[in-house]
């Protein structure tokens, strides 16, 4: 019995899986690494009408694991961004609303070693652009002006608690007949609860947080991705200093995500740690600076360690 036909399907199956487990664990960063900004002061007490605009770039870099079996080695990435934000607090029948934008851009460069073929692509273009609605539930009235001043000197202990959903659209760069998509083709939904205590100058903020996937019905050569339930829990540290200058330690994990294609499901959850530093300055009266260094590690051998630096600059005004 000549077995040559079969092996030649048998590896190119085994290939074809390959390349599917490869573009889920890196669009998985991208996608996954968008969202969990581990963003402090996202529940801070801010006056109504103000608005803030702001400008970010950074540079990520970092190492994609896989399970030995499939001979992928070395594989590596380099991932440049920068976008723009827009930020609007606002009252919501008595309450303390928000309202975040950003739409992101992104130049990156993927390799790596596939059955010691070295292997490498480049990207650039859109990624896709969130909007947040928070609003605050307890604690945090929505005032402005000498009456917000009054009630943050008269109140230096207090609690807040909030609420928000995330809408990440699928607008970003997309093709079926690409491996690697600066956008997802999805529509991807993040509520989120959270819980920011203060203490004068010092900030307790914890938000909790599960994100729903849209099924991709024109995955990678007309196959179908489902992706179960990510959630993600963060908590941050924050202190203030005068006049204007803040520091925050973060940290967060995050659980699940696991994808099915066309209905057989793939080892690609996620089970991995983030911790980040951030500092806060001021640029007078109505500008300032944020620093991040931010880095996550994976908990299990597969996923992907990543270092990520950020700066970003902003301008505020009441309205």
């Amino acid at each position: 019995m000549d077995c040559g036909p079969l092996l030649i399907h048998f590896r190119r199956l085994a290939k074809t899986f390959v390349v599917i487990l490869v573009l889920l664990v890196i669009s998985g960063l991208f996608g996954t690494a968008q969202a969990q900004d581990l963003e402090p002061r996202r529940w801070s007490h801010l006056p109504v009408g103000l608005n803030v605009l702001g400008v970010a770039t950074g540079w990520t870099d970092g190492d994609i694991l896989f399970d030995p079996v499939l001979r992928i080695e070395d594989a590596t990435f380099d991932l440049f961004f920068t976008g723009v934000g827009y930020v609007r607090v606002f009252d919501v029948f008595g309450r303390t609303g928000r309202v975040d934008a950003s739409l992101p851009y992104a130049m990156g460069r993927w390799q790596g070693l596939v059955d010691g073929e070295f292997t490498t692509v480049r990207r650039h273009g859109f990624a896709d652009p969130r909007l947040r609605f928070s609003v605050n539930l307890y604690g945090a009235p929505p005032l402005k002006g000498k009456a917000f001043a009054a009630y943050k000197r008269e109140n230096p202990v207090n609690t807040t608690v909030g609420a928000a959903v995330t809408v990440t659209m699928p607008f970003g760069e997309y093709s079926s007949e690409r491996l690697i998509n600066l956008g997802s083709n999805r529509w991807i939904v993040r509520p989120q609860l959270g819980v920011l205590h203060q203490r004068r100058n010092w900030q307790f903020e914890v938000t909790g947080s599960i994100l729903f996937f849209e099924t991709n019905h024109e995955f990678w050569q007309g196959s179908v991705r489902e992706q179960d339930p990510l959630w993600f829990l963060q908590g941050h540290v924050i202190r203030s200093f005068k006049p204007g200058w803040w520091c925050s330690l973060s940290g967060g994990f995050a659980h699940g995500g696991q994808s099915r294609v066309n209905g057989d499901r793939k080892p690609d959850d996620s089970r991995a740690r983030y911790l980040a530093l951030s500092l806060g300055m001021p640029l007078g009266a109505n500008q300032s600076l944020k620093v991040t260094y931010l880095t996550t590690d994976t908990h299990i051998d597969v996923g992907n360690n990543t270092n990520t630096l950020l700066l970003g600059w902003s301008v505020n005004w009441a309205r």
